[in-house]
């Protein structure tokens, strides 16, 4: 069983599963993303923005193959490119953090600490630019929004909560702390390699 972790590009854009290939929310602010919805327009925005972020600052995104078939992604940026991140009451992301947007490992592949190893994929490409954490803003509460990680997942891959709330705490992971994890993940990947199978729904983590 072959494995792979690439970047996200234009070229394999289309192997984010749905609905998140055409997802907007943190890519536009409120109503603009509503209006991309409306309009049918959300698949070339979210191209746009992808295409806009590479040119500018660089990879924002990662791309997990098994036997050449998608696992999992993250998606990630400077909050300057992620205007719904100023609608959050525990905002703004500290100035010298990169967001983690999102991350979603597809079934099959879930619980054998995917998860883990795409974020360290991230730290280790971030750590390489001099970024020096990574926040994300968590969902906790009875009602969790699809676009929010689950606060209690990014605490289990090792995030810390910075600023407390009810329904949507930051948190936070100092980017040379995780570097630590290469156990960790090189066992994560194993577990992977020798037990992954598929099935069709999506759920976080």
């Amino acid at each position: 069983m072959g494995r792979r972790i690439v970047p996200l590009t234009l070229d394999n854009l289309a192997d984010l599963p749905e609905p998140c290939r055409s997802c907007v929310f943190w890519e536009l602010d409120p109503v603009s993303g509503r209006e991309a919805v409306e309009g049918g327009k959300a698949a070339l925005e979210k191209e746009g923005w992808i295409s806009a972020v590479l040119l500018e600052w660089g990879s924002c995104g990662r791309i997990a193959y098994v036997d050449d078939q998608p696992a999992g992604f993250v998606l990630f940026a400077p909050p300057a490119y992620v205007p719904r991140s100023l609608s959050f009451p525990t905002s703004p992301v500290s100035p010298d953090a990169v967001q983690l947007m999102v991350s979603r490992v597809l079934p099959g592949f879930q619980g054998q600490g995917l998860g883990r190893v795409l974020v360290q994929t991230v730290v280790k490409d971030l750590v390489g630019r001099g970024v020096r954490a990574i926040e994300a803003f968590g969902a906790a509460g009875p009602e969790r929004p699809s676009c929010l990680l689950p606060a209690d997942h990014l605490r289990a891959v090792g995030f810390k909560t910075v600023r407390p709330h009810h329904r949507s705490p930051r948190l936070r992971l100092e980017a040379r702390s995780a570097l630590s994890w290469k156990g960790d993940v090189e066992g994560a990947l194993e577990r992977l390699l020798g037990g992954a199978r598929k099935e069709p729904a999506l759920r976080p983590f």
